[in-house]
């Protein structure tokens, strides 16, 4: 039995510039089931680290020739990705088993196996053990009936097994398949956070989120639960990329970090290594834990941490009641304030579209990111995507009016709001980065700045041309 992990071919989010990192999900996957089947080959081809175009994949697999192909998919907007990536494969050989999943399929799983034909199985939720289950009956010709947390085909009908529970003890899992990739680690980078030839790794601290954003799909995703790896593990993790694969830029992908003792301990934990002046870790953390443990700021810059990622979202306090986020207006200045009097780059995330929203209040918004001046500021259009709150409203209600898959990127606009069209909601993302980094202060004061980080991150801005990519959206 041979499996194939795949990272389609693909376009990356070109708000954040060029970049490229190691496919941390097909990494886990295939590192798990390696561990549990030692008689399944098991390859990983990753299109973008070897620049493999749609041809050059269907070579590939006419060569290797897999029993079981299953791709990345991550985010909504590379959803087309993986279904040609799928149709290559049926062209190549129809026998062939075509497994898919993520956040994106776990929602989308009755409608997505009545529209794709190429798609055989759906994993649905976390898929370590359901993976695994699925491999071994393929391989005995067992009926995937015995199979939980997965969604197929049976004489006609769609069929949804019960679910897989979830693991456990996320530190029994072993470390990411990176040997897997090994000639490709050199390739991974993210050129406007840490340079070009730095390189770069995803560590995965916990699962799941205990807040429930409206417009965010981790709550469902991993069922309402949040679990962490210890800090030892995580450390752990960071040290053997580190050490083995030289990688110094380590992206902790958790969906929310928190702060609080886990973290100092992490923070700790990384210093003992000896490896904390070695490394640059970045990490999403709220606005309200930054304000309520801003006792662990200086140990976590201590231990490498130069850039947190915070999402403010929204200057209005009733928008932020109707994201369901929890934290107030006021958060938001302070947690600036005290990431850099820690010397940690700050970066914050807004939204516009909310169905209140006017040229107005999105003027307001522009006026508030001044204010609360972060590092730099990714400015984003509310998207509705398939598993979370927002998207049941949207589709309940009738504004969705795009369903391209491919443009639910955070900056194409996929529906009005009561009083502005989506081609104003476009000109008023535009607006947004215009007003933030088309002030010469901000440009020469990042450029000539003393902080390394931030001189860096707006030499590369201005290199972008990002105001002309956002134009060309039109």
């Amino acid at each position: 039995m041979k499996v194939l992990f795949l990272e389609p071919p693909k376009d990356y989010w070109f708000l954040m510039g060029e970049y490229l990192p190691p496919p941390l999900s097909i990494l886990i996957l295939a590192a798990y089931l390696e561990a549990q089947e030692n008689s399944v080959e098991i390859d990983v081809l990753d299109c973008q680290a070897q620049r493999m175009g749609w041809k050059d994949l269907e070579r590939y697999i006419e060569c290797s020739s897999p029993d079981i192909i299953a791709p990345s998919g991550v985010a909504t907007c590379n959803t087309y990705a993986v279904l040609r990536s799928l149709e290559i494969a049926k062209k190549v050989n129809p026998d062939v088993t075509t497994i898919v999943g993520g956040q994106h399929f776990t929602a989308t799983a009755q409608e997505s196996l009545e529209i794709y034909p190429e798609i055989d199985i759906i994993i649905r939720g976390e898929g370590e053990k359901t993976l695994t289950e699925v491999v071994r009956a393929e391989e005995e010709k067992k009926p995937l009936s015995s199979v939980r947390g997965i969604s197929f085909r049976h004489e006609g009908k769609t069929v949804h097994n019960p679910p897989m529970p979830l693991l456990e003890n996320l530190d029994e899992l072993p470390f990411p398949g990176y040997h897997f990739v090994e000639g490709n680690m050199k390739k991974y980078h993210f050129t406007m956070m840490a340079g070009a030839k730095i390189r770069y790794a995803l560590i995965e601290g916990s699962r799941g989120c205990l807040h429930r954003c409206t417009f965010c799909s981790q709550w469902s995703h991993w069922g309402g639960t949040w679990r962490s790896k210890t800090a030892r593990r995580v450390a752990d993790e960071m040290e053997y990329c580190f050490r083995e694969y030289g990688s110094r830029f380590l992206w902790l992908a958790d969906d929310n970090l928190g702060l609080g003792r886990r973290t100092n301990e992490i923070c700790n934990e990384i210093v003992k290594r000896g490896i904390a002046d070695e490394i640059m870790w970045f990490a999403q953390v709220r606005s309200d834990d930054i304000t309520n443990n801003k006792e662990v700021l200086p140990a976590m810059r201590k231990s490498g941490c130069l850039w947190v990622l915070t999402g403010l979202e929204s200057h209005n306090p009733r928008t932020l009641e109707i994201y369901n986020k929890k934290i107030k207006p006021s958060d938001a200045k302070e947690a600036m304030n005290l990431l850099k009097e820690n010397d940690i780059f700050s970066q914050a995330t807004l939204i516009i579209g909310e169905r209140k929203d006017t040229h107005e209040s999105i003027e307001e918004l522009r006026k508030f990111a001044n204010e609360v001046d972060p590092d730099i500021a990714i400015f984003m259009i509310l998207t509705p995507f398939p598993g979370t709150d927002l998207y049941e409203s949207a589709n309940r209600n009738g504004w969705i009016e795009d369903t391209n898959w491919a443009h639910y990127d955070m900056v194409h606009a996929i529906m009005p709001t009561e009083s502005l069209s989506r081609r104003e909601l476009q000109e008023e993302l535009y607006q947004c980065y215009r007003s933030f980094y088309g002030s010469l202060n901000r440009r020469l004061g990042g450029i000539f700045s003393t902080n390394r980080l931030r001189r860096r991150t707006y030499g590369y801005l201005a290199s972008q041309g990002l105001l002309k990519a956002l134009r060309d959206l039109f």
